[in-house]
């Protein structure tokens, strides 16, 4: 009979077997558990949500991106629309005002005081009509270009018809033939301009 005694009790030999291998099992049970990391349902739905918000998150604030632009774009095609519907009236105008310059050009200052007060009215009138012509002009977005002589010469605002020796630096506007103008950031009519070769011509 194969009986074991421990602390003076009879135990049999299978038992301790059995304990043995059970007390293995539990060992292994718990370097598996130790290995393998705790499934937690509910975090793993945390995460899911979490995700799904920051996807959503993003596809608002790409929306809201895209709103601001079309908004802006809209905006600034309202705004050229009411800048640039003038352009070809404004076009119109300019040689109204060119014949009004010319004639006010045309008298030599020292003729003035040989004037009569009728002709001298006349002409103060046709002044004041050119002049309120450029401010109308200009409360529209019509403002004339700058072809002072000296002024540096921009083949995108100035038209050179030709080059003659001046006082001024070469390459800049010497003389002004015909007044440019612009209409917001558009050139409306290039000025026409001679340009400076420099003094090497003057005598």
């Amino acid at each position: 009979m194969n009986d074991t005694t421990t602390n003076g009790t009879e135990q049999p030999e299978d038992d301790m077997i059995l304990a043995a291998a059970n007390e293995g099992m539990d060992e292994a049970v718990g370097q598996a558990r130790a290995r393998t990391p705790e499934v937690n349902p509910l975090a793993d739905t945390v995460a899911a949500l979490e995700k799904e918000r920051d996807a959503l998150k993003d596809n608002v604030l790409r929306a809201l991106a895209e709103t601001e632009n079309v908004r802006k774009r809209a905006n600034r095609q309202i705004e050229d629309a009411r800048l640039y519907a003038v352009e070809k009236f404004a076009r119109d105008l300019l040689n109204v005002s060119d014949n009004l310059a010319r004639a006010v050009d045309s008298v030599p200052e020292g003729s003035r005081g040989l004037m009569t007060e009728a002709v001298k009215t006349a002409l103060e009138g046709v002044e004041l009509t050119q002049k309120e012509l450029v401010s109308v002009l200009s409360r529209h977005g019509v403002t004339a270009i700058d072809a002072s002589p000296g002024a540096a010469f921009d083949p995108a605002l100035h038209q050179a018809v030709t080059q003659i020796p001046s006082e001024h630096p070469a390459g800049s506007v010497a003389q002004l033939f015909q007044s440019g103008w612009r209409i917001g950031d558009r050139t409306l009519r290039a000025a026409m301009v001679a340009v400076s070769a420099g003094k090497s011509g003057l005598q």
